[in-house]
């Protein structure tokens, strides 16, 4: 049976192949074959090879039918692997059997951000997440209060999981090379947040605007609750939301929610 043709990288799905196995290898680092893995956007199959490797089972959701003829090629070696086609974004993780306990991946730049996000609000079976973005989104979602990173989604993200950037990584591991560098995030899950979608609500509108304070993004019906809020947590009425630790905005919520 003849090879199929390798398949070609389309735009309109942000599609970056990983080429480089050292690469592959720190992204896959610490899976073990008790790890049930999750893998978004497997592509040609250059990290899901590693990860069948060493993981006990390997879920692989490719969005695009077109490469999996080259992924499915890449894998025929292995019994270890669940193919999946479908949209990241909208699949039910839930269904997949045995869940995973981590996801692992090279993630497609155009829906990384929400992906991650909704993985961590919905998929709580997924205890650790390892994966390769684009730098100037994993700055953002591992970044420090008072810097231009940080934001409502930097806030809601360290609210559900513990964060680090671990590596930089070249354009030039990626067929084709991206633009820009990329970056490897480590997330290790946290006790989920009582009251979350009140919290989250709460970081949204407060950082509306960065450069109002903090209770001026409010309503006007939560603005001296807001004061009062503030001041429970020590801070005062010029306080603004890039000064506060994800943690403070749990107080806040909690302190508003039994005022009003």
């Amino acid at each position: 049976m003849d090879r199929p043709e390798l398949h070609l990288p389309k735009k309109r799905f942000g599609q970056h192949f990983l080429e480089d196995p050292n690469t592959a290898r720190i992204v896959a680092r610490g899976v073990t074959d008790e790890d049930v893995v999750l893998e978004v956007g497997p592509g040609r199959g250059a990290l899901t090879v590693i990860l069948a490797e060493g993981a006990k089972l390997v879920h692989a959701l490719e969005l695009d039918p077109d490469v999996l003829p080259t992924l499915q090629e890449a894998l025929k070696e292995y019994r270890n692997v669940l193919i999946y086609q479908g949209e990241a974004l909208t699949f039910d993780y839930g269904t997949l059997d045995p869940l995973p306990n981590k996801l692992i991946a090279n993630l497609p730049y155009n829906v990384a951000s929400p992906l991650v996000l909704k993985l961590l609000e919905e998929a709580h079976f997924l205890m650790d997440l390892r994966f390769m973005v684009q730098l100037e989104v994993a700055r953002r979602m591992a970044a420090d209060r008072r810097t231009k990173d940080y934001g409502a989604y930097t806030v809601l993200v360290q609210l559900l999981a513990r964060v680090r950037m671990e590596h930089k990584v070249s354009p030039r591991v990626f067929d084709p090379p991206p633009r820009v560098w990329s970056g490897i995030v480590a997330m290790e899950r946290r006790e989920f947040p009582k009251h979350y979608e009140r919290v989250k609500e709460l970081v949204l509108a407060s950082f509306k605007s960065r450069r109002k304070r903090l209770v001026n993004n409010l309503s006007e019906a939560l603005r001296g609750d807001a004061l009062d809020a503030l001041h429970a947590i020590g801070r005062g009425p010029d306080t603004r939301a890039e000064e506060l630790r994800p943690e403070h905005f749990v107080v806040l919520s909690r302190v508003l929610w039994e005022a009003g």
